[in-house]
């Protein structure tokens, strides 16, 4: 399916724009799946969470990872040693950041909050930890889109566009993950 003409006339940044609040969207619709349901089959919500991690791999090596490969040989070096660079620092910038940003994994006590050690309240805990998860999402989307404002032959509308739909289709899940689990632990569902 090809997309409308009229979507590449449109600023790369409002597309990026567009594309985030879509993510959200359907976060926010998965999440709202507390509104529906106060439990889910652990092994349905597993089979899910599955999907979205095969979704995000995907998403992430036909959409960042490859683009980035051939812009580094269009610039006459060798590819694969510029993108790598780049996978591995992002790697380890989640990393630290996962060590320094106090957060709380879900269905954890407060006692159990990684990062650096804090008085915050629970909820603010876990809202820091999907903070923590979804910066690396925005990231990814904004360099896609910006790297077709940027006039980079190796990156494509499309690429951009099914990187977004990948990153949302994923989140549907994860607001599931988190809303139901929080609503089951005895938060309120507004």
């Amino acid at each position: 399916m090809a997309l409308p003409a009229w979507l590449s006339t449109v600023n790369p940044v409002w597309l990026a724009l567009i594309a985030t609040c879509f993510t959200w969207g359907v976060t926010a619709l998965g999440a709202a799946m507390v509104f529906l349901f106060k439990t889910v089959d652990r092994r349905v919500l597993d089979a899910m969470l599955g999907f979205a991690a095969g979704v995000m791999i995907a998403a992430s090596f036909w959409s960042l990872l490859a683009p980035a490969i051939d812009m580094a040989k269009e610039s006459g070096n060798s590819g694969w040693f510029q993108a790598a660079a780049g996978f591995l620092l992002g790697g380890l910038f989640v990393a630290a950041i996962d060590k320094v940003l106090p957060h709380l994994h879900l269905g954890l006590p407060k006692s159990q909050a990684e990062g650096i050690k804090t008085q915050w309240q629970r909820s603010i805990l876990l809202v820091m930890a999907i903070t923590l998860h979804n910066l690396p999402e925005g990231l990814a989307v904004g360099v896609a889109f910006g790297a077709l404002g940027s006039g980079q032959s190796a990156a494509t509308l499309g690429a951009a566009v099914a990187l977004a739909i990948g990153i949302g289709l994923q989140n549907f899940p994860e607001g599931m993950a988190v809303s139901i689990p929080l609503r089951r632990e005895g938060f309120a569902r507004t």
